[in-house]
């Protein structure tokens, strides 16, 4: 069970440090637009998914964070219960 557990924090954070790498490239090779400053001739819709691709990345880093520290807290009762 504990080695499931460290698996699924693993995939978690490999999941989230493929967001992380490729979302930044996504947006640095947006179309830019020449505008004068001030205008809202932006297409904002662009840059939505790779923002909330870094979104979901901080939040499945957060859990597998979590899902780490509960494995640790059950591997600190078991050896407390066998000792």
């Amino acid at each position: 069970m504990l080695n499931k557990l460290s698996s699924s924090a693993l995939n978690l954070m490999n999941s989230a440090q493929y967001k992380v790498a490729d979302a930044p490239q996504t947006i640095a090779s947006l179309p830019v637009t020449e505008s004068k400053p001030g205008s809202n001739n932006f297409a904002s819709n662009n840059i939505i998914k790779p923002v909330l691709s870094l979104k979901e990345a901080e939040i499945e880093t957060s859990a597998a964070v979590k899902i780490l520290k509960t494995e640790d807290k059950m591997l600190g009762s078991l050896f407390d219960v066998t000792a």
